[in-house]
């Protein structure tokens, strides 16, 4: 009798535990699905190798990523035992729910998504930023991809930098990716559009070759300079043809350089270290003068080291099939418009009429 009664008790005790445990983790359930304690905007956040729970929790808390440290402790240890933290860089708003939370810290399937807008003639620094404030990944990590020549190799493009190559979109991007991920998804796409456009216009690009020696890397470096220099659809073949022009015209002098004033400025944005020159702003005279920024081409002839920027299918479009002009210089006249000259006369006149 005692022994059964023993048995009962012990049975008590366990349905009571389990029944707490079934209590525990329900409310713990439900919690987890509780917006986070801060805003939208993300935020990095590191996650150690080998560190441990309360460690974790302790920086979580301090960087306001949850309400309540115990609770997220706990729902750690009951609720997701066998979540592996991916170590490392994490972007990480402050308004996400622990649940949210912790799959962005395990890179885990079934994370949200941020809609990213990729617009033509964005360079891989001010994509950055973006895919940093959309929660996407980290910026400084998101450079650091982008110029990791080896990496880089392995993907296939023929330079030490994927310039050029993040192709401008709109995308539906995991949310907290690693960035190397994210570099790998923006070049495949890019690599499947050129591939469909060079067997389109091989012909076009045959003559590229045989007239200006232009390879297909060479099209998207001046395609990136012409993104950047042309703010309307309608003139991008126009510059195209000044530039073009510049490389071929025995004429023109100096002789092949295109003299680009956003070449110079990319080349402070990525050469370590910085040219002197090199001012924040626009080009300066003496930014211009420097021949020590590699991308400055009213120093160096031909096409820069690689591309300065994201071209879209129109530029691209405008290197491979240029208005057929004999155009040497360009300049801003307002509303976003160039006059275009053939001499260095009428270009002066048109720098005097321009606003």
């Amino acid at each position: 009798m005692k022994k059964t009664q023993g048995r009962l008790r012990v049975a008590a005790a366990g349905l009571g535990l389990a029944a707490a445990l079934a209590s525990l983790s329900l409310l713990l359930f439900g919690w987890s699905f509780l917006r986070g304690p801060g805003d939208s905007k993300a935020q990095r956040f590191e996650v150690l190798a080998g560190e441990s729970t309360g460690s974790l929790v302790a920086r979580l808390t301090e960087a306001g990523l949850t309400h309540s440290p115990r609770l997220l402790a706990t729902y750690l240890r009951v609720l997701a035992p066998s979540a592996e933290l991916s170590p490392g860089r994490h972007v990480l708003p402050g308004d996400l729910s622990s649940r949210e939370l912790v799959r962005r810290l395990a890179r885990a399937p079934g994370r949200g998504t941020a809609h990213v807008v990729i617009p033509e003639g964005f360079n891989h620094v001010q994509l950055s930023e973006r895919l940093h404030q959309l929660g996407v990944c980290d910026a400084e990590g998101f450079r650091s991809a982008t110029r990791d020549a080896p990496e880089i190799r392995k993907l296939g493009l023929p330079a030490d930098s994927a310039e050029g190559y993040l192709y401008p979109a709109t995308y539906e991007l995991i949310a907290d990716s690693a960035p190397s991920a994210v570099v790998g998804v923006l070049v495949g796409e890019a690599q499947r559009r050129l591939a469909s456009l060079v067997a389109e216009r091989s012909a076009e690009l045959a003559r590229r070759r045989a007239e200006h020696g232009l390879d297909t890397h060479d099209v998207i470096t001046l395609a990136s300079i012409i993104e950047k220099e042309a703010a309307k659809a309608d003139e991008k073949p126009l510059i195209a043809s000044v530039f073009l022009n510049r490389l071929a015209d025995p004429t023109f002098r100096p002789l092949h350089m295109l003299q680009s004033d956003p070449t110079a400025a990319y080349g402070c944005l990525v050469q370590s270290p910085a040219p002197p020159s090199c001012t924040a702003g626009r080009p300066t005279p003496a930014m211009l003068r420097d021949a020590s920024n590699r991308y400055n081409t009213y120093r160096h002839a031909g096409l820069p080291p690689g591309p300065i920027s994201s071209p879209g299918l129109a530029a691209i479009l405008a290197v491979l099939s240029p208005a057929q002009t004999d155009y040497l210089y360009f300049v801003a006249q307002g509303g976003g418009r160039h006059r275009f000259s053939r001499t260095f006369s009428e270009h002066r006149g048109a720098i005097e009429q321009s606003p």
